[in-house]
């Protein structure tokens, strides 16, 4: 689809196309057939829920500028209303790809396999009849019909539902009536039938027996609908000094006020249905999207949860990092360890409970622990050994500080949870700065070692979530070094307490000044003749570095960028990038990690990994770390890590100067994630003795 403007503006690409570009490529997966069924139908679920937030913010946004009279464009040059066109257009041509992978790919192989979704006309007298009872006695009680009249206004539609829409006919006068009936959410989108893995979808039992909750009316019609609203928490901190009240107040105003943005029906929807509903909730066709396969795909995730392990990929178990092993087969004492050496560890080949999560444990328990000082963006519940290990810290006495960031999106609720858990605690919850996101990823351990205090720090890639840190592929360094340490006191003292912030000696900050720095490493680069740069990260859209590193290419600067999901720097321009290569990376596990190379390898690199990617928000939005790698050792991992990333050909996309990406299809085949799991199970093979 094109969507280059002229001049300048061609420079670069659109964000949001971008990233609607992302989830074509995990369509892409969701239609490989050399990946295990149930693993493609994840792919289609996950793509489903990227969709859901892409509407709920980037769409929200765009309307909101619109409402605003705010036309400023695109860095591409496009305006609200084209991007919003742009965006109908696009994602209407991705529904109709998916519901082809659904219908015709998805649910045929599911079928052959023993694992059935089925239409009710599908089932047997018997099976009906056990469905009807199912019905009167698990799912009739929870519904509650809703009608639209004088006396019942419209109901309020709340955001991500499930609804029918039904129109009656009145058997006395004939009139036309319209009700609308919620899924509820509470009970399982599949429903389950006699035959073992044999369902059938919730609305269709409740569509099949609408005569009960609508008794002397016919039914004319009944239609599913979707919608969608704008999630963006608009903070008043005018009203309130405290950020988890405004927090807390902004997210009842969200459920019960944010407006529409997206629509989605069924592609047969009665046209008088549809009208009432775009009246109704102040939306039109442009923001409806017609589909043919079952609304919100997310119910596959409830398919993948069947246990039928010989359709999903081999599951990987993550190892003990080496450095923590003993010979007995026990832990280490992180710190003894720590105080030799520095360790890098690499999620989720290694494992996050045996390095961070045990970091954190053994801080804990051990008495001459004086302090624990640790940032939360999200996680997943007070249930988890981090939370526990924090709570028996600051019972035992020790000196417990969590900043938690309450504004992390879509985790706003559990973040408030957590927040108040810890609290009873007796750890001390901050929420950082004003204004400021603090998405960095920092722990600070504080030890009396003998006569002198010790500082020990973990700087990650990734969050403290131990579940996601078994599916996102991240890296952390452990570490003891004294201006480390020193560098994230002081952070931690800005972030805590009021105070203007100070320099770092080794630690690069956003919003202080890891822009600065990354431009001056660039420009070292191009005062150099063997100028080289690789970068990782998820999400490449800043101007001011994209400019940077046009002029960087524009000096003869090889660079290689690996890049997740959102890229709007166009590689290969003649002039301007010919020396500029980008690819984007999937897989299995979600690539989550930033990593920064600045310098060639027989010359010598400066090595970083941290929380930032390239974004403006990132960069002058957010608090947010890079730490130099500096161990030899450490330094040739990440120089792995970034060769296996760029050898990558079965997973792999390359993006073009015409702004398409294309798989990479004229390279031998090779998977760096699957490489890693056979030379890290070689590395911790029993026979060679751990260090």
């Amino acid at each position: 689809m094109e969507t280059k403007t002229d001049g300048l503006q061609s420079l670069y690409l659109n964000r949001e196309f971008s990233r609607l570009q992302f989830e074509s490529r995990i369509l892409s997966l969701a239609e490989d057939t050399s990946l295990p069924l149930l693993e493609r139908a994840k792919f289609l679920a996950i793509f489903g829920s990227n969709l859901d937030e892409f509407f709920q913010i980037r769409v929200a946004g765009l309307k909101a500028q619109i409402d605003s009279k705010m036309d400023t464009p695109s860095i591409d040059g496009l305006k609200p209303e084209s991007q919003l066109q742009l965006i109908h257009d696009y994602v209407s041509e991705q529904h109709i790809r998916a519901s082809s992978i659904y219908q015709k790919s998805i649910l045929p192989e599911l079928a052959e396999n023993d694992i059935r979704i089925m239409k009710l006309n599908e089932l047997s007298a018997k099976q009906a009849s056990d469905l009807q009872d199912h019905f009167e006695r698990d799912i009739f009680p929870v519904l509650t019909p809703l009608a639209v009249d004088p006396a019942h206004p419209f109901p309020f539609i709340s955001n991500l539902s499930l609804n029918l829409a039904v129109l009656l006919v009145d058997r006395n006068d004939r009139s036309l009536r319209f009700a609308r009936v919620k899924v509820p959410s509470s009970l399982p989108r599949l429903q389950p039938i006699e035959r073992e893995h044999s369902f059938v979808l919730i609305e269709d039992v409740i569509a099949a027996h609408l005569n009960m909750l609508f008794p002397g009316m016919k039914i004319a019609s009944q239609d599913p609908f979707r919608l969608t609203r704008d999630a963006i928490i608009d903070l008043n901190l005018r009203e309130s000094e405290d950020l988890r009240e405004a927090m807390e107040s902004g997210l009842l105003k969200l459920r019960l006020s944010s407006p529409a943005v997206r629509l989605e029906i069924a592609e047969d929807m009665a046209e008088e249905v549809s009208s009432l509903l775009y009246a109704e909730l102040g939306l039109s066709e442009s923001d409806t999207y017609c589909q043919t396969s079952p609304l919100d795909l997310r119910h596959l995730w409830e398919v993948y949860q069947i246990s039928r392990p010989e359709l999903k990929s081999e599951p990987w178990v993550p190892k003990t990092p080496r450095a923590f092993s003993s010979r007995e087969g026990g832990a280490k004492s992180i710190f003894e360890v720590l105080r030799k050496q520095d360790v890098l560890v690499h999620h989720p080949y290694e494992s996050f409970d045996a390095s961070v999560v045990a970091f954190l444990n053994q801080a804990a328990d051990d008495p001459n622990v004086l302090a624990i000082k640790h940032t939360l963006y999200r996680s997943s519940g007070p249930e988890t050994s981090l939370f526990q290990a924090l709570a028996r810290a600051a019972a035992a006495g020790k000196q417990v500080v969590t900043l938690v960031e309450l504004t992390a999106r879509f985790d706003e609720s559990a973040n408030i949870e957590w927040a108040q858990s810890l609290e009873r605690s007796g750890v001390h919850v901050v929420y950082g700065l004003v204004g400021l996101k603090t998405h960095a990823k920092i722990t600070l351990v504080v030890r009396q070692d003998g006569k002198r205090i010790r500082r020990y720090c973990h700087i990650g890639t990734g969050n403290y979530h131990p579940v996601t840190a078994r599916i996102y592929e991240d890296v952390g360094l452990l570490t003891a070094s004294e201006v480390i340490g020193e560098d994230l006191t002081n952070l931690f003292n800005h972030l805590t307490g009021i105070s203007q912030e100070p320099s770092y000696r080794k630690l690069l900050v956003a919003p202080h000044s890891l822009r600065q720095e990354l431009i001056a490493l660039i420009h070292r680069e191009m005062g150099l003749p063997d100028g080289r740069i690789v970068i990782k990260v998820n999400n490449l859209s800043d101007p001011e570095i994209i400019d940077e590193l046009y002029s960087a290419s524009r000096a003869g600067v090889q660079i290689d960028l690996i890049v997740r999901s959102v890229c709007g720097l166009r590689p290969g321009l003649p002039g301007v990038s010919e020396n500029i290569r980008v690819r984007s990376i999937l897989g299995g596990f979600l690539e989550h990690s930033r990593i920064y190379r600045f310098g060639a390898k027989d010359r010598g690199a400066d090595y970083f990994i941290g929380s930032a990617d390239l974004m403006p928000r990132n960069l002058t939005e957010r608090v947010e770390t890079l730490v130099p790698v500096e161990s030899l050792d450490l330094q040739t991992r990440i120089e792995e890590i970034l060769d296996l990333n760029l050898a990558e050909s079965r997973n792999a996309w390359s993006l073009s100067s015409d702004g398409e990406w294309k798989a990479i299809t004229d390279e031998p085949d090779f998977c760096a994630q699957e490489t890693f799991m056979n030379r890290l199970s070689q590395r911790m093979d029993p026979r060679k003795e751990p260090s």
